[in-house]
C-alpha cells in the first residue's frame, strides 16, 4: 500500500518532497473517526432516491429533518439509499459552486441531520472537486494576496492558445480578477463563479482529501465525484 501511494504521488508531484506529502496524508488517514458500519456491496438491488436538500419541505422543521421523516413514512420499504445533491453553502449553479465544503447549508439543517439520515439509509454525497466558489475563503485569500492561497488556483497568460480545450460551456475559459498584485486571468471551466482548483499544488490535494475524509466521518457510503474529468494538473 505504502509503495503504491508513493508511486502515484511521484507521478503527480515529481519535484516535491514526496515523503513529507505521504507522511501528512497518512496522518490524516490515521485520524479518521470511522463510526458507521457500512455494507461493502453496491449492486443493482440498491434503490437510490436522488434529491436536493430542500426538495422535501414541511412547515415545522428544516428540510433535512423533514426529508428523514418523509422518507421513513413513505419510502423506507422501497429505497435504501439517498443521494443528497450538494447541501453545502453555495453561491450559484444549484449548489455546485461550493463556498464551504465542510459546512451544511444552515437553510437546510445541520451535520446532525445528515448523520440521523445515515443511520437508516445509505448516503451519497457530492464531492465538488474540480472547482470552488468565487465567494469562498480560499479564493478571497487568493484575491487578497495571501501567500497560502497563491497557488490554489490556475493562473494563465491570456495570450495562451486554448482553442483545443473541450468543455460543456460556451462562456470564456479564463476570467479576469483584480487581486492585490494586479489582474490575474484564472481558469474557470464552468463559470466565473466556479474557480478551478490547482492540483499541481499538493496543499490542494491534501485539503481536498481532508474534505473527503470528513464526508466519510459524517456518514457517506458513496461519493459522487463531480466534474472529475475536468480535474487535473494543467
Amino acid at each position: 500500500m505504502t509503495v503504491k501511494i508513493k508511486e502515484k504521488l511521484k507521478r503527480i508531484y515529481k519535484d516535491q518532497d514526496i515523503d513529507q506529502i505521504y507522511i501528512r496524508l497518512m496522518q490524516m488517514l490515521d485520524n479518521v473517526k470511522e463510526g458507521k458500519r457500512r455494507s461493502k456491496d453496491f449492486s443493482s438491488e440498491d434503490v437510490i432516491l436522488i434529491t436536493y436538500g430542500d426538495q422535501f419541505k414541511g412547515d415545522r422543521e428544516k428540510p433535512l429533518k423533514f426529508l428523514k421523516r418523509f422518507s421513513d413514512e413513505y419510502f423506507k420499504d422501497y429505497i435504501n439509499t439517498i443521494h443528497i445533491l450538494p447541501f453545502y453553502p453555495y453561491s450559484s449553479d444549484d449548489g455546485f459552486s461550493v463556498i464551504d465544503y465542510e459546512t451544511v447549508n444552515e437553510d437546510l439543517g445541520t451535520w446532525e441531520d445528515i448523520e440521523e439520515i445515515s443511520k437508516d439509509y445509505k448516503l451519497m454525497f457530492d464531492f465538488v472537486c474540480n472547482h470552488i466558489s468565487a465567494k469562498s475563503e480560499w479564493f478571497k485569500g487568493f484575491l487578497e494576496g495571501d501567500e497560502k492561497y497563491k497557488d490554489y488556483f490556475i493562473v494563465v497568460d491570456p495570450k495562451t492558445d486554448l482553442s483545443k480545450v473541450i468543455r460543456p460551456r460556451a462562456l470564456p475559459l479564463l476570467t479576469a480578477f483584480e487581486t492585490k498584485i494586479g489582474t490575474k486571468y484564472v481558469w474557470t471551466t464552468f463559470s466565473e463563479d466556479q474557480i478551478d482548483l490547482n492540483y499541481k499544488n499538493p496543499e490542494v490535494l491534501l485539503n481536498m482529501i481532508k474534505v473527503l475524509l470528513l464526508y466519510v466521518e459524517k456518514g457517506a457510503d458513496l461519493i459522487r465525484l463531480d466534474a472529475i474529468g475536468f480535474c487535473g494538473r494543467r
